[in-house]
């Protein structure tokens, strides 16, 4: 059974309940800088060993593992840390929000030999999951293109004050999870150009950077792929329109996986037509809070599924390698909004001294 530590207790929430559902990990620790919130989560889940001072983590011999959920701008240095001190990694979405320290951190992970998982959370919710695994069996041909959304009307986040920094991007916190979902059925993409703009109701607010975006993308073998992302005003009912939506389109058939819809439709390659839900069970599963504010159920999974892969030695994806080819595809998606041009991927990797080799482009 590993030993995990926990940094970060705001959306580390969902991790608490999940290490504590887990047969197959050990919670020893939990940290947050805010004593209050620390307070709070011993208190929620009657576990009271909580600090406010990684280091205390980090230097701890009874703690195999770290999951982090601190602020985008902070993974690089909470995750270099960690493999400093011989643990292994789990980190949420994006890996890190500068591509240059990437070369950093392979060299570290190659050093400690430690495992690093990123969260790509919604990979692992019911609807993605069964949509993968119906397209791998080949139900809807081979794919012809990707359409992913998410659009969200999350201008409660910003009562969070660090999201009206400078270092905090939609694009690296918000629009990482249809990227993501591009990059698990085409990871080839060679160059992208895309637009985004500042909503007066996102002006409004403070925010410093873009709200509002959409993406064309293209892989070598020239097939096309877009996404959009939009975060600051209403949305359209949940029965017409998810707030994330993954859409396969094959030679012989087409797929959608809904979120946070536990909703999934097909049209395989016999023409057959299915709309597919889960019932309470698998409800309670993947939402435990109020609402549906946190991701207790894709934690609980991917926690399961990177346990599974260090005990077994095989590689949990998305890893290290394919966390820095999603950041490198962000950055040029930031680079296209600010030049209003197509950015070439492998032109974003030679500004940083990234070969696709290093990270098995």
């Amino acid at each position: 059974m590993l030993r995990l530590g926990i940094l970060g207790l705001g959306e580390g929430r969902s991790t608490i309940s999940a290490s504590l559902a887990s047969k197959k990990f050990k919670l020893i620790q939990i940290c947050d800088a805010n004593k209050k919130l620390c307070e709070e989560r011993a208190l929620e889940f009657d576990f009271q060993n909580w600090t406010t001072n990684y280091e205390d983590m980090l230097t701890s011999d009874k703690i195999d593992m770290i999951a982090i959920y601190t602020p985008d701008h902070l993974h690089f240095e909470h995750i270099k840390l960690a493999l400093e001190h011989g643990k292994h990694v789990v980190c949420t979405k994006p890996f890190i929000d500068d591509l240059s320290q990437a070369n950093e951190l392979l060299e570290l992970a190659k050093k400690s030999r430690k495992k690093i998982f990123v969260g790509q959370s919604s990979r692992f919710f019911e609807p993605a999951m069964r949509q993968k695994k119906d397209f791998d069996k080949g139900l809807i041909g081979e794919l012809i293109t990707i359409e992913s959304h998410y659009h969200a009307d999350h201008r409660w986040f910003l009562e969070k004050g660090w999201s009206l920094k400078q270092s905090f991007k939609w694009l690296y916190g918000g629009l990482s999870h249809p990227v993501d979902f591009i990059r698990w059925y085409m990871p080839d993409i060679e160059e992208v150009m895309g637009y985004g703009m500042l909503s007066s109701n996102g002006l409004k607010a403070g925010i410093k950077n873009v709200d509002t975006m959409h993406f064309i993308f293209k892989a070598k073998d020239g097939r096309i792929a877009r996404v959009s992302g939009a975060y600051t005003g209403p949305t359209q009912p949940a029965s017409r329109d998810s707030g994330m939506s993954c859409i396969l389109r094959g030679t012989e058939g087409a797929s959608q996986a809904d979120y946070h819809e536990l909703r999934y439709s097909v049209t395989t390659k016999t023409g057959e037509e299915k709309i597919i839900t889960w019932g309470d069970a698998t409800l309670k599963h993947y939402f435990r809070f109020e609402g549906q504010s946190h991701h207790a159920g894709e934690y609980q999974n991917y926690l399961d599924y990177f346990a599974d892969s260090i005990n077994n030695k095989f590689t949990a994806y998305p890893d290290l390698k394919e966390g820095i080819g999603t950041v490198a595809l962000l950055q040029a998606m930031d680079k296209s909004m600010e030049i209003g041009l197509p950015v070439k991927i492998d032109d974003i990797l030679k500004e940083n001294n990234i070969t696709r080799e290093s990270i098995g482009m």
